[in-house]
């Protein structure tokens, strides 16, 4: 990586932050946690299901781990919920 590249990482981290705690993805978040408590679900039934351990879906409940794609739609099914719904209610 050259020093361009390199000064362009560094105030990419520092000033432009990622969707992580932008209201929208709290908003997305919170209606994953909305969807698992309407399946009765715990964290740890869910992160069972998953495959995970219990802390993965609370680091991403809490807001202190992004959801990739993948993880998403696996989550989203785990839970028996439409991704497509969950989707567009987060556009707003």
């Amino acid at each position: 990586m050259g020093l361009l590249e390199e000064s362009f990482s560094i105030i990419e981290r520092l000033f432009m932050p990622g969707s992580l705690g932008t209201p929208r993805y709290k908003s997305l978040m919170s209606k994953l946690v909305d969807l698992r408590k309407q399946a009765s679900m715990t964290q740890s039934q869910l992160a069972k299901k998953l495959g995970k351990p219990q802390s993965f879906v609370a680091k991403y409940e809490g807001g202190e781990r992004r959801l990739d794609v993948i993880e998403f739609v696996d989550v989203v099914t785990a839970l028996g919920g439409c991704t497509g719904l969950l989707i567009k209610d987060a556009k707003s």
